[in-house]
């Protein structure tokens, strides 16, 4: 990894002394910029006048906005330090996360069952801790295409494939807007501005990392450039590159071994998959055992195992895994605009992006054996009596032996590479007429995006040759290129030449692909008492095409690692809409000015059918200082390709299965204490004399999509309201109230339900969903559903102040934040519902952090060439099941900035720091991987950086 130079160390070290800390201030007031910026595909011919805000499509003063919308600009993200604008959103309070370079997760814990994939890579925003699929993204006010990760067809947006460099501002909607925009916009919407005008050339260098480590060291280089002025020609064009570098998890001491801040597998954790091997039967020492040492110069001999012991004997996984994934990305985008007419514009936009990141996990961990639970083809695997490596003397079979365990360290690491492209490319058509003596504005767009993944793993296994070469030694050698296997010599015994043959590459790849054409129309109808009465409407024919190809061998069932089948599927989707804006009073007691306003959209999709949505709201001044504000929004969101077509795909839960009699078991010994359990569990195979033991606690879930999914739907409310004092001209402070309700959310009956409904309640329907081999629970089935519900209300909270120029400066401060009161989930259980209530929770598998409280405090000092910000993020305290409490958090940045300007303010400086004070992540136990919520906290450690600015 490239050094980053002493004079990044000396600068950020001499930041460290001077101040505290640094993040972008957002706000909630329109930048200057949206003054002369669009919200929707062209410059809108309304420079200095009514534009488009992300929440409407009709005109209005960016000024007397009346939705709760953050706005994000270049400036804003410059402050960070950051080099993915994703990261910047995943600090907003209303942020739930999402996938970040924080996640190493590359399918090796299982897929997630709505067809998906695990987004290897990807960058992902979630409002409203909802999931990043009710998110809806548009670029330029139209929608971008949804990612593709090559593990599935995800039905989310991948914001590592839009370049920053081509983003001139980001607008935050925090609210529903199905209606205005259609499917997905159930949390709110993230519509992504693009540069569309610059006088001249624009550059800047970053370099940062995480250099009391020498970690996670990053590179981000932007340049763009533009033919400026107000000809009747506008071009734009620029291009972008980030590197980012790893940072291993046994860098860090929250993640060396499996549980936080553990220095030995004492504490839990650890792996029962060892490199010496663990042998399980009747054949070996203690019915469970491993080896006393590796045998490499000879056979092994049953003299060489002893009983396994726990947990001294257990692998740790820790230090394989990276807690900052590494990554490349280069983007490049175009915009041109040309006037056809005085009243008719052409705009043709394009971007491309590929992204190349990679995971890691630790050496394969698989096995043979009925009671494995890793594949069919491993579970019903043997070795044969004439294997040479085996040192019993007879064929180990299903008759002798449960299980024998390896962790594949002459592999090395499971290494996942991919390759993402992405290309979008817009053309627009807009103008003006004059109808009912005012202007009219009208639009046609056509979309084209596509996303193409490709991910190679090493380090995975062909159970089909593993078999083989586990076989009859006269099968073996008649095979061309196979070579016994050696399962008894441990760490080290596993030649070269056994590698080639029961390895290989596995390559895999998903597709999508989104055509989408628009039309709309805006204008003024007539004069009402408060100002004229807005319009807009339009059409929409949108089209969306996915797939995903397994490697072969995987597709087969001859993997060793988690299986798949190919996945293909599209549809396509008609919408009208039509949004009203009725200024009902104005300037007159008590009604500085009261609007009503409305939108309703009809929308039919070619697998679900049709569906009408719409919105209301009232924004009332009482008086020119105050704005109060209230909306009811229907929503929703169409099933993805990924949870229509999905195959099916598998993860791996934590059981609990009543059958078994172990006693370490921590459900209810029901096969002992209940007849109707215990008779159900032998008419299953269980052996009636209770001698089943569940062997591996995590069970493989396996779900596949489900065509007949109706849409989720939603119901919002907002009611609140902005206070900007005319004594304190430079004041705002902003109260939102929401409420959100989803009806009919996607997804699976718990496998841990649909296993007790058939031991339990004997219901031939779930029976059907439980596998067995020889009484050996060894998987669940299910099928996507609309089963589930959630309702979160919670307040946001935002103020803003700033001084008049002084002798010191002027100096802004910006506090945003947001209170959730109540987030329940409301899921199906064997006798009825259970509402989930996750405020205040942490839900660790997989991660997802709910705190009661997150906070943004930003305040900013400029004078003359110097400029300052200082940073506090706050995360409120969050507790896991099972009682262990993560603290609260507080994390502060800093930057200082120079321009200097003998140089005309052409160049700019800066230098910051993240986590100035090191704050570490509080310890998760139930949490993926690396033990602490990626999610929520940042990765350990202050992050140092430095950046260079030109304007040419």
């Amino acid at each position: 990894m490239t050094r980053i130079p002493f004079a990044l160390r000396a600068g950020t070290a001499l930041i460290a002394v001077a101040i505290g800390t640094s993040a972008g201030a957002q706000s909630n007031v329109p930048p200057p910029d949206v003054q002369q910026a669009p919200a929707t595909t062209s410059d809108e011919q309304t420079r200095g006048g009514d534009i488009v805000i992300t929440g409407s499509r009709i005109r209005r003063d960016p000024l007397s906005q009346d939705q709760p919308i953050v706005f994000v600009d270049q400036d804003d993200m410059a402050k960070t330090g950051l080099s993915s604008v994703n990261d910047i959103l995943q600090r907003l309070p209303s942020s739930g996360g999402g996938l970040n370079g924080k996640f190493n997760n590359s399918g090796n814990l299982g897929n997630p069952p709505d067809g998906g994939g695990v987004g290897a890579g990807s960058a992902e925003i979630d409002l409203r801790y909802l999931g990043s699929r009710r998110v809806l993204v548009l670029v330029d006010g139209l929608r971008y295409v949804n990612g593709s990760s090559a593990s599935g067809v995800p039905g989310s947006t991948d914001l590592n494939s839009i370049p920053e460099s081509a983003i001139e501002r980001v607008e935050v909607l925090q609210d529903g807007a199905s209606a205005i925009y259609g499917s997905d916009a159930i949390a709110g919407v993230v519509n992504i501005i693009t540069k569309h005008r610059q006088q001249g050339f624009l550059a800047s260098a970053q370099l940062g990392g995480y250099l009391d480590q020498d970690d996670g060291h990053t590179q981000n280089y932007q340049l763009s450039w533009g033919n400026g002025g107000d000809g009747p020609l506008q071009v734009v064009i620029g291009a972008n590159y980030v590197k980012q570098g790893s940072i291993s998890a046994g860098d860090r001491a929250i993640s060396r071994f499996p549980a936080p801040y553990s220095t030995t597998c004492a504490d839990g954790g650890c792996s029962g998959f060892l490199p010496n091997g663990r042998y399980a039967g009747s054949l070996f020492p203690g019915g469970d055992a491993t080896l006393i040492a590796p045998v490499l110069t000879r056979p092994s001999t049953p003299a060489d195992f002893r009983p396994f012991v726990s947990p001294a004997d257990r692998f740790n996984f820790g230090p394989f895994n990276f807690l900052q994934i590494p990554l490349e990305r280069f983007g490049v985008f175009g915009t041109v605009k040309t006037e056809l007419t005085d009243n008719v514009n052409l705009t043709l936009k394009g971007v491309w992006n590929q992204r190349k990141s990679r995971n890691q996990a630790a050496p394969l961990p698989f096995g043979i054996g009925v009671a494995a639970g890793i594949t069919p083809v491993l579970d019903s695997t043997t070795i044969d009596v004439t294997n040479p490596f085996n040192p019993f003397g007879v064929t180990l079979d299903s008759t002798n032996f449960d299980f024998i365990l390896r962790r594949f360290v002459e592999g090395g690491p499971r290494r996942f590479f991919q390759t993402v492209n992405t290309a979008y490319g817009v053309a627009t058509l807009d103008g003006k007429f004059s109808l009912m003596n005012g202007d009219w504005f009208w639009d046609l767009n056509a979309v084209w995006g596509q996303n193409r993944a490709h991910q190679r793993m090493l380090g995975n296994i062909n159970s089909n040759n593993l078999r083989t070469a586990l076989g009859p030694l006269a099968v073996c050698n008649a095979t061309p290129g196979c070579v016994p296997f050696n399962f008894f010599g441990g760490a080290g015994s596993i030649t070269q030449d056994m590698l080639d043959y029961v390895t290989f590459v596995q390559r895999d790849n998903s597709q999508q692909t989104t055509w989408d054409f628009t039309g709309n129309v805006s204008g003024n109808l007539f004069q009402l008492p408060g100002g004229p009465l807005g319009l807009a409407m339009g059409v929409e024919f949108r089209k969306l095409k996915g797939r995903f190809d397994p490697d072969p061998v995987v597709a087969a069932g001859f993997s060793s690692d988690i299986p798949a089948l190919p996945t293909r599927g599209k549809y396509n989707v008609k919408e009208a809409y039509a949004e009203l804006n009725a200024p009902i009073l104005s300037d007159v007691p008590f009604a500085n000015l009261v609007e009503l306003n409305g939108a309703v959209r009809v929308s039919d999709y070619s697998t679900s059918g049709s569906t009408t949505t719409f919105k209301g709201g009232l924004n009332w001044k009482p008086y020119k200082d105050l704005r109060l504000r209230g909306s009811y929004a229907e929503g929703f969101r169409a099933p993805s390709i990924g949870e229509l077509f999905g195959t099916a795909s598998r993860f791996d839960q934590q059981l609990d299965d009543p059958c078994s009699s172990h006693p370490g078991n921590t459900a209810p010994r029901r096969f002992q204490n209940d007849a109707t359990v215990r008779a159900n569990c032998i008419a299953a195979g269980v052996p009636a004399a209770g001698t089943y033991q569940q062997a591996n606690p995590q069970i493989s879930v396996i779900v596949g999509g489900n065509e007949n999914l109706a849409p989720e739907t939603s119901k919002s409310w907002i009611f609140g309201g902005v206070w900007s004092p005319s004594f304190g001209p430079r004041f705002s402070v902003e109260v939102n109230p929401y409420n959100l309700k989803i009806d009919g959310a996607i997804q699976t009956v718990d496998a841990e339900v649909t296993l007790t409904n058939c031991v339990v309640n004997n219901d031939a329907a779930a029976c059907a969903l439980v596998t067995r081999v020889n009484g050996n629970l060894t998987q669940v089935s299910g099928l996507l559903q609309n089963i589930a519900g959630i309702e979160t209300k919670g307040w946001d909270v935002n103020a803003t102040y700033r001084t008049a120029k002084t002798s010191f400066g002027t100096f802004g401060l910006t506090w945003n934040n947001t209170f959730l009161r109540n987030f329940d989930v409301i899921v199906p259980t064997a006798s009825g519902e259970q509402v989930i209530s996750r405020e205040g929770t942490e839900q660790g598998s997989p991660s997802q952090g709910f705190p009661k409280w997150k906070s943004i405090g930003i305040l900013d000092w400029d004078h003359d060439v110097f400029g300052a910000t200082l940073t506090g993020r706050y995360v409120s305290k969050l507790k896991e099941q099972g009682g262990n409490v993560m603290k609260s958090r507080f994390y502060t940045d800093a930057q200082i900035r120079f321009m200097p300007s003998f140089w005309d303010e052409r160049f700019g400086f800066a230098v910051g720091v993240n986590n100035l004070f090191d704050t570490k992540a509080p310890g998760c136990i139930t949490c993926d991987i690396n033990n602490f919520d990626p999610t929520v906290y940042d990765v350990p450690g202050r992050y140092y950086y430095a950046r260079a600015t030109v304007k040419m």
